[in-house]
């Protein structure tokens, strides 16, 4: 399994909001509140959560006190997971005895990976959970929260992406909804990689792809909502196996050439991938493809041959470097981005410096970097010659010095560059928006409301510390799916 930037780590709890299409409020609508955690996996998860929910009467808040349904979707990935969702929950339940002595009800579920991996007994340390459901039952909702409803605690844990394929496939034939200009969509869940690090095989399951119409049907579903840019999901996206109509097999880049046909949808993303599948048609896509980003996060963990092996990684530092320079030598103006894990057991001083000097020959546009930290389950876990806590942390600081100082080049090179970039949303000053660049670096600039959801050409003026400052160039959009300027890859 590779894991994603966010999978990596537990990202701010967000909230999700329903869906613009959700049943109108009447005076029997409950109200759900769904906190997310982890990767976007699970943000999308999230949002088909309140899709299914929503023609049981549910409508979203974001006030947890104000809900009727409270959902954790919770991630597995990082230490002590488990812990912070019962930590969480002890503070759910203060809140169902406080609206308990107003005569109002609550339910609450945990979704997810955690909900996988630790099943009955969750319902066993927390007796207020009502429903434990994995991340492949959550079409099951509506069924599961009636037969909680009749005094049962309900555990779904079963196996069957298929099913949860086809419900998406059907929700996505029912509604139109009007979405934000940029998306989430699965094609591929599992891994079957299984890295001696990673809990995802365990929780997810094996690889299994949703078929080529189902992604197709749900893409142009988007499009005609007002998305303008797709982001394809999976564990391992770049392991992508569909089925096409005809009933042949067909790879990511058959794929995404598929997807950059439908009218309105100018822009596709990916992640996250395996080097090992990053094959030569898949290369070619970033070639050939105008829609495809000019971004890449393809992560390698380490820099040392000894600890690949020893993650299970299935590839060396060299074939890494090589497909580096077939990605680069199709597309020069690509951004590329990774995961490192430092403190992997028994790496050395000179396992540590065959990672920095991997970083230094590559020049990454942006990183992701974490300790190593042991899942239960996995046979890192149990390995020998655990890395001292006070040594990852040093190695930690030091990559992380590297790879912002490589990040701050390659955004030092977007000043004074034109390119078009997709307002998502306004910005936190007045008359202000945030938009994306074509290599996902966020771009603020002033611009009218009115603009927001339209991909506009701007002048890159100054660089932060975290986004770009940019100018409107004029107010035409792009539709005609134009290539950014070509930049000078750092």
């Amino acid at each position: 399994m590779t894991s994603r930037p966010e999978a990596d780590h537990e990202t701010t709890p967000s909230t999700v909001s329903a869906s613009d299409s959700s049943s109108k409020t009447t005076s029997n609508t409950r109200k759900v509140f769904v906190r997310t955690y982890g990767c976007q996996m699970n943000v999308y998860d999230s949002e088909r959560m309140t899709d299914v929910l929503a023609p049981e009467g549910f409508e979203a808040t974001h006030d947890l006190e104000d809900a009727d349904l409270v959902i954790l979707n919770t991630c597995h990935i990082r230490e002590k997971a488990a812990e912070k969702v019962y930590s969480e929950l002890g503070r759910i339940r203060k809140v169902k005895e406080e609206r308990a002595k107003s005569g109002k009800d609550m339910m609450v579920g945990v979704a997810g990976c955690v909900a996988q991996a630790e099943g009955e007994e969750i319902s066993r340390r927390a007796p207020i959970v009502d429903v434990v459901v994995g991340p492949q039952s959550y079409h099951q909702l509506p069924d599961l929260l009636q037969k909680a409803r009749g005094g049962r605690k309900v555990v779904e844990t079963e196996f069957d992406i298929d099913a949860k394929f086809d419900h998406l496939s059907d929700q996505a034939q029912k509604h139109v909804l009007k979405r934000a200009p940029s998306a989430f969509l699965t094609v591929q869940e599992g891994c079957d990689k299984f890295c001696t690090f990673c809990v995802v095989p365990y929780t997810r399951g094996a690889e299994v792809s949703r078929s080529v119409e189902q992604i197709v049907t749900e893409a142009e579903r988007m499009a005609a909502s007002g998305v303008r840019e797709v982001t394809l999901l999976g564990q391992n996206v770049n392991a992508y196996h569909g089925e096409a109509p005809d009933g042949s097999t067909w790879g990511l880049g058959r794929l995404l050439r598929r997807l950059s046909e439908i009218g309105g949808l100018d822009r596709l993303r990916y992640t996250t991938s395996h080097p090992r599948d990053m094959d030569d048609d898949l290369i070619e896509a970033h070639r050939d493809l105008k829609t495809l980003m000019p971004y890449l996060h393809l992560p390698v963990q380490s820099g040392s041959d000894r600890i690949l092996k020893s993650m299970n990684r299935r590839h060396t530092r060299e074939e890494y470097f090589r497909l580096i320079d077939q990605i680069r030598a199709a597309a020069p103006d690509i951004a590329l981005s990774g995961d490192f894990i430092v403190g992997f057991p028994g790496e050395t001083d000179q396992d540590f410096e065959d990672t920095m000097d991997l970083i230094r020959r590559v020049e990454y546009g942006s990183a992701f970097s974490f300790k190593y930290s042991q899942r239960p389950g996995t046979p890192g876990a149990t390995m020998e010659d655990q890395v001292p806590e006070d040594v990852k942390s040093a190695r930690l600081a030091e990559l992380q010095a590297l790879v912002s100082e490589q990040q701050k080049a390659f955004n030092a090179s977007r000043l004074g560059m034109t390119c078009d970039v997709l307002l998502e949303k306004k910005g936190r000053n007045p008359g202000q928006l945030v938009g994306k660049s074509p290599w996902l670096q966020p771009v603020q600039l002033d611009a009218p409301e009115d603009l927001i959801g339209s991909i506009q050409a701007v002048e890159i003026v100054e660089i932060g510390s975290n986004s770009l400052f940019g100018q409107l160039f004029d107010r035409q959009d792009t539709t005609q799916k134009a290539r950014p300027v070509p930049a000078t890859v750092v």
